[in-house]
């Protein structure tokens, strides 16, 4: 069952508690403040709720500002781990019309975090 955290023209946020993952769904470009404001809501999510993991759909998604990328690499991710989140799994179209943008995230924090790759928030196991 999935219980809404956070909603915006941009995105939404849920968390999963069947699966311990919170969701963020990703609807339309956005930046900065508007990026960062749904993620903000998940570091405190995962805070909230031991072992939870973090799931992005990004199958409306988009190439990020720079700017949101570099405060991807230096403060989600890290905070993300220290509250406990181990796993990202990143939920792809078919031609995951994302690949650099995503494999990027991934190798700017393979070190801390684990990333799978999956098509459907049903493939997420632990």
């Amino acid at each position: 069952m999935k219980h809404s955290i956070y909603q915006s023209p941009h995105c939404d946020v849920y968390y999963e508690n069947e699966k311990n993952v919170v969701l963020v769904c990703w609807k339309s470009y956005c930046e900065l403040e508007q990026y960062r404001t749904p993620l903000e809501y998940a570091l405190r999510v995962i805070a909230e709720h031991p072992g939870c993991n973090y799931a992005a759909d990004t199958r409306n998604g988009f190439e990020d500002n720079p700017a949101d990328t570099k405060w991807v690499a230096e403060f989600f991710m890290p905070q993300a781990r220290k509250n406990g989140c181990r796993i990202i799994w990143f939920i792809i179209d078919r031609n995951n019309s994302l690949k650099e943008e995503l494999e990027g995230q991934q190798r700017d924090s393979a070190a801390i975090m684990e990333f799978r790759y999956i098509f459907s928030l049903d493939e997420i196991c632990e």
